[in-house]
C-alpha cells in the first residue's frame, strides 16, 4: 500500500467518528444500480474494498454510512421489526448484535462458493459470515516502553502493574466497555478464556486505567505518550498506525490471543440483495482477502501475522488463536441479568459509580 494510504489511516483513526457518516462512491462507468451498505467500520479500512469491487462491478454506485455499534444496531433491528427497508447489506464489530438479529430472523439466508470456503466458526446458518480477520492486541509505546518491561502475555501485564506502579499508573488504557461494544464483547470472551482476567482487572483499577471508546482515541494516546501500553485493541487499526509510521509496538498475547472477525448480513428487505450479496461473496473471495490484507484489516485468515509485530516465536510455540465463534452462544453476552452483572464487577474494579 503507497505511504500515503497509511498516512491517511493513522489521520482518519485518530477521528472520532460521528454518530453516522455517509459517503457515496459514484458507479466507475455507466450507472446501473445502487448499493447501499449501512455499517461501523472505518472508512478508510472498507474503501480500499468499496474501489476494488467496483473495477469489477463499474456499473455499482455505492453509498456507505459508518456508524457507531449500538447505533447501527438499533436502526437494523427497528428496520426489521417494522419490516422496513434499511440497507442491502449491514457490516459490523459487534458481532453479538449480528447473532442477535439473525436469531431475531433478521437476515436473509445466502450461499455461495464464497460462503462455503471460510471456517465454520465464521458462518452462521448460511445468514451472517466474518470476513476480516482482527485479533485483540496489546500496543506499547516504542521509543518509551523498554524491551524489558513489554508484555507478552497477560500474566507479564500483571506483573508489571504491580511492580511497576511509579512508571505505569494512569499510563495503561484499555476500552471503557460501559461506551464500547467491541470493548464489552472482548472483555466478556477474554474472562471466559483467562484465568487471570480477574487479577487483571484488579490490576487495571489499582493503576487507575484510562478508558476511552476506540481504539483509535487509545492509540492516540499511546503515540504522544500520554499512555504506555493499551490493552485488548483492535490489530488492523494498530498495524494502520505502526505501518504510518507511529513509535508503536504490536504483541499478540503469546498465552492465548482472541480473534474478531467483522461480521456481514443481508437484511430482510434490502432493496437490492442482489448486490448485497455480490460485495458479500467478494469479501469472502481471495480477490477481496488479498486486498482487506494488503490495505484494510492486514491479518488474514490463512496468513501469518504482518511484519514487526510480536508473536509467539518457535520456541514459544505457534500464537494461539482463540476465534469467537459466528453463532448463538454470544447470545449469552447480551443476556441482560449476566451484562449487568459484568459490568457491576468491572465499575466495582475501575472505582466507577
Amino acid at each position: 500500500m503507497k505511504l500515503s494510504t497509511f498516512v491517511l489511516l493513522a489521520l482518519c483513526l485518530a477521528t472520532p467518528a460521528a454518530a453516522r457518516d455517509v459517503y457515496m462512491f459514484p458507479a466507475p462507468g455507466p450507472e446501473t444500480e445502487t448499493l447501499v451498505i449501512e455499517a461501523s467500520a472505518d472508512l478508510v479500512a472498507i474503501e480500499p474494498l468499496i474501489r476494488d469491487f467496483q473495477e469489477i462491478e463499474p456499473g455499482v454506485t455505492i453509498q456507505y454510512a459508518d456508524s457507531l455499534t449500538n447505533d447501527v444496531f438499533a436502526a437494523a433491528l427497528e428496520a426489521c421489526r417494522k419490516e422496513t427497508v434499511f440497507a442491502d447489506l449491514m457490516i459490523t464489530s459487534s458481532v453479538d448484535h449480528i447473532a442477535k438479529l439473525t436469531n431475531d430472523g433478521c437476515a436473509q439466508r445466502h450461499e455461495s462458493a464464497a460462503t462455503e470456503a471460510i471456517p465454520d466458526w465464521a458462518n452462521w446458518r448460511n445468514e451472517a459470515f466474518g470476513f476480516s480477520f482482527e485479533p485483540a492486541v496489546i500496543v506499547f509505546n516504542r521509543a518509551l516502553v523498554p524491551e524489558s518491561d513489554v508484555p507478552l502475555t497477560r500474566n507479564a501485564l500483571v506483573e508489571l502493574l504491580r511492580t511497576k506502579p511509579d512508571i505505569y499508573n494512569g499510563r495503561v488504557g484499555t476500552y471503557d466497555i460501559t461506551q464500547s461494544g467491541i470493548g464489552y464483547l472482548f472483555a466478556f470472551f477474554d474472562a471466559e478464556q483467562s484465568s487471570v482476567f480477574g487479577r487483571l482487572l484488579e490490576g487495571f483499577g489499582r493503576a487507575d486505567a484510562v478508558l476511552a471508546s476506540t481504539t483509535g482515541a487509545i492509540l492516540d494516546q499511546i503515540e504522544s505518550g500520554e499512555v504506555l501500553i493499551g490493552y485488548n485493541l483492535l490489530g488492523s487499526y494498530a498495524y494502520g498506525r505502526l505501518a504510518a509510521g507511529a513509535p508503536i509496538g504490536i504483541v499478540l498475547p503469546h498465552d492465548f490471543t482472541i480473534v474478531l472477525s467483522r461480521a456481514a448480513l443481508i437484511p430482510p428487505h434490502a432493496e437490492n440483495p442482489r448486490a448485497g450479496a455480490r460485495f458479500l461473496d467478494y469479501l469472502l473471495s481471495e480477490r477481496g482477502q488479498n486486498v482487506a490484507a494488503q490495505s484494510s484489516f492486514f491479518f488474514a485468515f490463512d496468513r501469518p501475522p504482518p511484519e514487526n509485530v510480536l508473536a509467539a516465536d518457535e520456541s514459544g510455540g505457534a500464537t494461539f488463536y482463540r476465534p469467537i465463534v459466528l453463532g448463538p452462544s454470544l447470545l449469552v453476552t447480551l443476556d441482560q441479568a449476566k451484562r449487568a452483572r459484568f459490568l457491576a464487577d468491572w465499575r466495582d474494579a475501575m472505582s466507577l459509580p
